[in-house]
C-alpha cells in the first residue's frame, strides 16, 4: 500500500455535519459514519487533530440570541462546540479510537484546557485530539481556530469538510455547467471572491503557508482519498 501523502492534519468539521438529516442537534449515524472515516486514516497513521463548530446546538437557540449581545451568543456557541467534541470523543473511544478533548475555556471538570505541548505529546502516541470552544474568543469563528491549531500543532493541510466535494466555478446545484476546480492559489482564490474560509482564517493559512483542502464529509472514501493524495476535492496552496 502506498504511504499517505500527509503525516499530519488538522479536520475541520461544521457542527451542521453531525445533524445528518436532522433539523439540529447529533445524527448518530452519521457521528459514527464519521467516526469510522476517521478511523480509517489512523491505521495508516496519519496523525489526527479536529477543529468542531457547534451549528447543530446553536441553531436550536439562535432565536432565542436575537438582540443578544456579540460576546455573548458566541461564548453560547463556544459551549455548544464543546458538547459535540464530547459526543465527538465518546464515538470515537467506542470505535476503539483513543480520543482527547482539549477546550481553549476552562471548563476543566468536564474537559481538559488546551496546552500545546500536550496536544502534541497525545497527536504523537497517536490518540485523536478535538480542539473544543474555538479559539477562546467571542468574534472568532472555528474556521479561524482551525487555522490556528493547524499552524500551532505543524498540521501539513487543514482539511475543510464541507456538504460539497469541492470548490466550484459556480453553485453546482443552480448551475449544471460548473466545474470543480482541482488546485487553486490563495491569490486566485481570493481574487475569484470564492468564500473557502472567512477573511481572518483564510489569511491566515495563506501567511503560514498551510494548505487547505475542500472536500465532501458525506462522500464515502473522500476523507482516506484525501489523505492518500489522491484526486479528491480543492486544494488551496501557497
Amino acid at each position: 500500500m502506498s504511504k499517505p501523502a500527509h503525516k499530519r492534519i488538522l479536520l475541520k468539521l461544521s457542527g451542521e455535519a453531525l445533524m445528518g438529516d436532522d433539523a439540529f442537534g447529533i445524527n448518530h449515524a452519521t457521528i459514527q459514519r464519521m467516526v469510522e472515516e476517521v478511523a480509517e486514516i489512523t491505521r495508516l497513521g496519519v496523525e489526527v487533530a479536529v477543529v468542531i463548530g457547534g451549528g447543530n446546538i446553536f441553531r436550536g437557540v439562535a432565536g432565542g440570541s436575537v438582540g443578544m449581545d456579540r460576546a455573548t451568543a458566541d461564548y453560547m456557541g463556544m459551549l455548544a462546540t464543546v458538547m459535540n467534541a464530547l459526543a465527538l470523543a465518546d464515538t470515537m473511544n467506542k470505535a476503539g479510537l483513543t480520543a482527547r478533548v482539549m477546550s481553549a475555556i476552562g471548563i476543566e471538570q468536564v474537559v481538559e484546557p488546551y496546552v500545546r505541548p500536550k496536544a502534541l505529546q497525545y497527536l504523537e502516541e497517536g490518540k485523536v485530539v478535538i480542539f473544543a470552544a474555538g479559539t477562546g474568543n467571542p468574534f472568532f469563528t472555528t474556521d479561524t481556530a482551525a487555522a490556528l491549531r493547524g499552524a500551532e500543532i505543524g498540521a501539513e493541510v487543514v482539511l475543510k469538510a464541507t456538504k460539497v466535494d469541492g470548490v466550484y466555478t459556480a453553485d453546482p446545484k443552480k448551475d449544471p455547467a460548473a466545474t470543480r476546480y482541482t488546485r487553486l492559489s490563495f491569490d486566485e482564490a481570493m481574487n475569484k471572491n470564492l468564500g473557502i474560509m472567512d477573511a481572518t482564517a483564510f489569511a491566515l493559512c495563506r501567511d503560514q503557508k498551510l494548505p487547505i483542502k475542500v472536500f465532501s464529509i458525506f462522500k464515502h472514501g473522500a476523507l482516506k482519498r484525501v489523505v492518500m493524495g489522491e484526486d479528491e476535492g480543492t486544494l488551496v496552496y501557497a
